[in-house]
């Protein structure tokens, strides 16, 4: 047992060999986890939804306070 809970399915990857890792998602209030996805699963995991809205709304922000020159 890996004690690896999978991003997309939230089944624990009982085989190491099938365990992927993905990346590090930081916490605000403690180190953080490691994110890791059955080898099946890997292309199915899509962005983190809260990184992509901070992104999103930082481009907006910066479209709207370009100046015309």
């Amino acid at each position: 047992m890996t004690g690896h809970v999978c991003r997309h399915c939230d089944e624990e990857i009982t085989d190491p060999d099938d365990a992927v890792y993905l990346g590090h998602k930081e916490a605000a209030s403690a180190p953080g986890w490691d994110v890791w996805a059955h080898r099946e699963h890997v292309d199915l995991v899509g962005p983190d939804p809260d990184a992509v809205r901070i992104l999103a709304r930082v481009l907006i922000a910066r479209a709207l306070s370009t100046r015309k020159e």
